[in-house]
């Protein structure tokens, strides 16, 4: 398939700027995945479709404050996105105006940090060293909530808990893993009370997750490799859920990612760490998910593809052009898309 077969228009007035006033209130489109069929409901539905034999597998990776603004030598802004920690007390980051930051180059936050551009990596990375102060410091007192740059406004105070989910725990990721954004811990209560396992795994997203697919044919993209890991605790409940006859319950793009990485040939998840760059689009065989809830996603983007390939290409775009009539709020901040 053609990259441009996963275009869809829609009016930018869609695009959610803000989360809706509780976590739980979003619409949420029902896909079913064999028949294409679409029922129209509310998020708070969806723990009754939730059986006590399913396991919900969760993200619970954290974002960071990873958008600094500093000054160059000229006294300009510049802007530092952190990706991820790398060796030597270095990160790996995006910087604009990419230029102009050239290695031996350094932005300032203040009279004694400074951030220096060590090292030009290709495909807009940098490696980059502090020079005073922690990394820890310098996110807290200069960083920002690095909201997605189809957010048109300056992050706010209410967005540093919105745009974190309920089950974030381990700090790393540079965009929010954003199905989990409308959970609640009633919400929790109500699927626990059904008898369905809640597990954890993470993955830490990167900011490729943003980059459409920029080539005619998907296959000749590159993906940003994420980090990820899997406890041998989260497998053996995944494990044990699927030898039941459960379901194994996605929340989230980046899930099933991580789901279809640590697979098995015959679905067994195993524990384990490391770095993905697994593409997931059509045609997928997948081994260990089964349902999906998901936000809607930009046009040829990898996460369109994903969820193409897990719903069936058709039935997905079917269902994105009845969102867009049927006027759902889209992206990060926007409403639910369930793939069962």
């Amino acid at each position: 398939m053609k990259t441009a077969g996963f275009d869809y228009d829609f009016p930018r007035e869609l695009i959610a700027q803000r989360p809706t006033p509780e976590r739980d209130a979003s619409r949420m489109l029902h896909l079913d995945r064999a028949t294409g069929a679409i029922t129209h409901r509310s998020f708070r539905d969806f723990p009754d479709l939730l059986r006590p034999d399913d396991v919900m597998v969760v993200n619970e990776s954290r974002v960071i404050k990873a958008r600094l603004h500093g000054r160059r030598d000229n006294g300009r802004i510049a802007e530092i996105l952190l990706v991820h920690p790398d060796v030597d007390d270095t990160w790996i980051a995006m910087a604009h105006p990419g230029g102009k930051l050239k290695p031996g180059r350094t932005v300032t936050f203040d009279g004694e940090t400074q951030l220096e551009i060590i090292e030009v990596l290709g495909g807009g990375l940098r490696r980059v060293r502090l020079r005073g102060g922690s990394w820890t410091d310098v996110m807290a007192r200069y960083g920002d909530v690095p909201l997605p740059p189809y957010i048109d406004r300056p992050p706010e105070p209410d967005d540093v808990d919105r745009y974190q989910t309920v089950f974030a725990r381990c700090d790393g990721s540079v965009a929010a893993p954003t199905a989990g954004l409308h959970f609640t811990e009633q919400i929790l209560t109500r699927i626990e009370q059904r008898g369905t396992t809640v597990v954890r795994v993470l993955l830490h997203v990167g900011p490729g997750t943003f980059k459409p697919v920029g080539t005619d044919d998907p296959a000749a993209h590159v993906m940003h490799a994420e980090q990820y890991r899997v406890s041998d605790h989260a497998a053996e409940a995944i494990n044990r859920a699927r030898a039941a006859g459960g379901r194994v319950w996605a929340i989230g793009t980046t899930v099933t990612r991580v789901l279809e990485t640590v697979a098995a040939a015959r679905g067994d998840v195993r524990g384990g760490s490391g770095w993905t760059d697994l593409f997931i689009r059509p045609p997928f065989a997948f081994r260990v998910v089964d349902a999906m809830l998901t936000n809607f996603h930009l046009p040829r983007s990898t996460l369109l593809m994903l969820v193409c390939a897990f719903g069936g290409y058709n039935h997905v775009m079917d269902g994105y052009r009845t969102a867009v009539t049927e006027r759902y709020r889209l992206y990060s901040y926007g409403d639910a898309m369930v793939v069962v």
